[in-house]
């Protein structure tokens, strides 16, 4: 397999191409979008009293990745490679969830969108670390959204978060 020097190499080859085919590419950058989600992520209260963060983190992560569906083809390194749509306000109505999992990590955790098949909520923390949140638990997919991404489209398994 020769590598090809005319694409960055920000990203590794079935990654870069799952996310173009969802429509990515270099540079984009909707933040006219992203502050829409802001906007309705910050106006939103859960009936207990719970609301969103919002925090530059995510509105960069929405600006560049937002509204993309991503299905990864092929077969996954450990797991089954997730397909995923990135739209925080599939996480409008897991405030509390969320809020939760922030006081878990001592951080701020805003929505950044939900794996098609098992419906787990993905979510980025206030320094761009990702998660999935999910019925079998809280996942760790990354330090960073490129490589949570990568996680995703890859297959590879993440690390469960434990309590405490």
């Amino acid at each position: 397999m020769h590598a090809d020097h005319t694409t960055t190499s920000r990203f590794p080859a079935p990654v870069d191409a799952a996310l173009r085919a969802a429509g990515w590419q270099p540079g984009r950058w909707d933040i006219k979008q992203a502050e829409i989600w802001a906007d309705t992520l910050r106006e939103h209260t859960s009936p207990a009293g719970h609301r969103h963060a919002v925090f530059p983190a995510a509105v960069e992560a929405w600006a560049e990745f937002g509204g993309l569906d991503v299905t990864p083809g092929g077969p996954g390194r450990q797991i089954a490679p997730a397909s995923f749509h990135l739209d925080p306000i599939h996480g409008l109505h897991m405030a509390r969830t969320l809020a939760d999992l922030g006081r878990a990590l001592d951080i701020e955790v805003s929505p950044l969108g939900t794996e098609n098949d098992s419906q787990g909520l993905l979510a980025i923390d206030a320094e761009g670390r990702v998660y999935t949140l999910d019925h079998t638990g809280d996942w760790y997919l990354g330090p960073d959204l490129d490589q949570a991404l990568t996680a995703l489209v890859t297959g590879t398994e993440p690390v469960r978060l434990t309590a405490g």
